[in-house]
């Protein structure tokens, strides 16, 4: 399905860009071709013929998000997430690309499998779908995939996770790394020894040990990536550490990039904002991989993401069907949606609170992720002249309570509702083509 409007000029003007000056931003053909402050309004010679004319007073406009981790399930779970629900939930969150996780079935592990990925995304048009390769054969922790057919395929896939599963194999690992270097591409590795953590439902610690249930300690998520830093280091290759989730990953990522090693790291809006005290009521919405920690680390991870030690927020939006997560605690599947109230808790957490500006929100949400991903051609840029028109406008002042029940996904396995957020994206433009607008700019797009 196509987006319901058509790329056409339009002119956003009194935007705050990146949170500061007021600007106005002309879009043609879906391209920026215009930005001026306030203080030199445009004149009428500058307004294309015909352009819809948006005011954006008390609204922030940043560069279209990215997410680095989306869990979009199709192919094989199709009724849980679809790319088409999961493309729109993105772009009401005010992303204009996802890479899609390589955990489907079948698995995105050879060519073909990514490239119906790359086509449907393509397809349906309201974001850029990037697919991710898996790093080795069904997830299995063995054999190399087909990594080197995946990179020159048309997808180009540029990056590698088995997420879900942890490629704990250091000679596997070892030979993922120096396979991607012949591309430029990055390992993105789900940091989890799993003979540390089977049979674990949560966090290991006061609050598992109060509940009786199996707990996940936080060295078998710090071992791995003391590891893969120290085989990226000795291979000279990228590795990306995915959903960084306790303070002892900050202080491993602190060092390793004191080293010089060429590793990035993604933090969670879930591990942001929530801790272990909400398993207390045994919600399997609070069941995620991995688990909710403690209070310290929430705050090491925030400090990691303000001090960039944190490269990104990447969301890793996990739907699940009902079935899968209306069930006793220890049946309940692992994850969380979270495309639609991402921006929204990184404004509670980060914005609010001091720890970043719109700017640097801009940065680990845009352009860093772009980076990473390699994908920064088109997407991550400046909303400046010349560049495309990849636009989301955040209203930092409307305040609501989330209800999973109205999310555009396909599921509603959200933690956060009831949870009053303080912001939201209220429109999204990919190459100037409106891919979501809330209720105050009905009617102004044909």
């Amino acid at each position: 399905m196509s987006p319901s409007h058509t790329a056409q000029s339009f002119v956003i003007e009194n935007a705050a860009l990146l949170g500061e000056a007021e600007s106005s931003i002309v879009v043609e053909n879906g391209q920026i071709t215009l930005v001026r402050g306030s203080e030199t309004p445009l004149t009428d010679a500058e307004i294309p013929d015909g352009a819809v004319r948006i005011d954006a007073s008390g609204l922030v406009a940043l560069p279209g998000l990215v997410d680095l981790h989306t869990h979009l399930r199709e192919p094989g779970r199709e009724d849980a997430e679809t790319i088409e629900s999961g493309s729109r939930s993105a772009a009401r969150g005010g992303f204009t690309a996802v890479l899609a996780m390589a955990n489907t079935t079948p698995t995105a592990d050879t060519a073909g499998v990514v490239e119906q990925v790359w086509s449907r995304g393509k397809e349906v048009g309201l974001v850029d779908v990037y697919p991710v390769g898996a790093v080795t054969v069904g997830l299995g922790g063995t054999q190399l995939s087909e990594m080197g057919a995946m990179a020159m395929s048309k997808a180009r896939v540029r990056v590698f996770s088995d997420d879900g599963k942890c490629v704990h194999d250091p000679v596997v690992m070892r030979r993922a790394l120096e396979y991607v270097k012949t591309f430029d591409g990055v390992v993105a590795q789900h940091a989890q020894d799993p003979r540390l953590t089977e049979g674990a439902q949560m966090h290991e610690g006061v609050v598992s040990a109060d509940l009786g249930l199996a707990g996940w300690p936080a060295v078998a998520e710090e071992s791995i990536i003391a590891r893969d830093v120290l085989l990226a280091k000795h291979v000279g290759s990228r590795v990306h550490i995915c959903h960084v989730s306790t303070a002892g990953s900050v202080k491993i990522l602190r060092w390793a990039k004191a080293e010089g090693i060429d590793v990035t790291a993604e933090v969670m809006p879930h591990h942001l904002l929530l801790t272990d005290e909400s398993v207390r009521g045994y919600d399997p919405r609070f069941k995620v991989n991995p688990p909710l920690r403690t209070q310290e680390d929430v705050d090491a991870v925030r400090e990691g993401l303000a001090d960039g030690t944190i490269d990104i927020v990447a969301t890793d939006h996990a739907p699940h069907p009902d079935e899968d997560k209306d069930c006793e605690w220890g049946s309940a599947a692992m994850g969380m949606i979270g495309l639609e109230t991402a921006l929204g808790i990184v404004q509670k957490t980060m914005v609010d609170t001091g720890r970043l500006s719109w700017a640097e929100v801009a940065n680990r949400m845009s352009a860093l992720p772009s980076r990473i991903g390699r994908i920064e051609a088109d997407h991550g840029r400046a909303v400046a002249e010349g560049e495309p028109a990849n636009i989301t406008l955040v209203d930092p002042d409307a305040a609501y309570t989330v209800d999973p029940a109205a999310t555009s996904s396909r599921s509603n396995n959200s933690p956060f509702g009831g949870v009053e957020l303080p912001g939201r994206a209220v429109a999204t433009f990919l190459r100037g083509t409106p891919t979501y607008l809330d209720s105050r700019f009905e009617g102004m797009f044909a």
